[in-house]
């Protein structure tokens, strides 16, 4: 499985400071069974998420998994641009990533992140935090390989 990192922020896209939730999550991707990982690509948010993406999907990843923009703030629009992209969502990721660890970060369901299918290719949006990104990769890791399987086409495991 090839796997992108798209860290969204407006402030570690500037410079502002230094993205640690892109690196974590691509080291949890390789140990969840990735065999490349590029990335982190940092962008700002909106329509540069929307145009890293459709890249990645058009470069053939089996999975993008972003991480950041998917608060309540008026920025925070990874969801949108995630949308534009899906052929279709897959609901059950993002509510089981919303729902991880919510008894210690009740916050945590607050996050709009969506989950789908862009052509051959899974999309996940992780929120922007470490512990968001620990949260979704324990729900993530466990189905990647089965979800890029069906995305393909393969049967269902007997």
């Amino acid at each position: 499985m090839r796997a992108l990192v798209i860290t969204v922020s407006n402030r570690a896209s500037a410079g502002v400071y230094e993205d640690t939730s892109g690196p974590l999550l691509a080291r949890l991707l390789a140990e969840a069974g990735c065999d490349a990982v590029d990335g982190p690509a940092v962008v700002p948010d909106g329509e540069p998420v929307e145009a890293a993406l459709r890249k990645g999907v058009g470069d053939g990843y089996d999975v993008i998994v972003t991480t950041g923009g998917t608060g309540l703030t008026p920025l925070d629009l990874t969801p949108e641009m995630t949308r534009r992209v899906l052929d279709r969502e897959i609901p059950g990721i993002a509510e089981a990533v919303r729902q991880a660890n919510r008894e210690k970060v009740p916050a945590s369901i607050l996050s709009r992140g969506l989950a789908g299918q862009a052509g051959s290719t899974l999309v996940v949006n992780l929120p922007g935090s470490s512990g968001g990104v620990r949260d979704g990769m324990a729900i993530l890791a466990p189905i990647l390989a089965h979800a890029v399987d069906q995305i393909r086409g393969g049967d269902h495991r007997r």
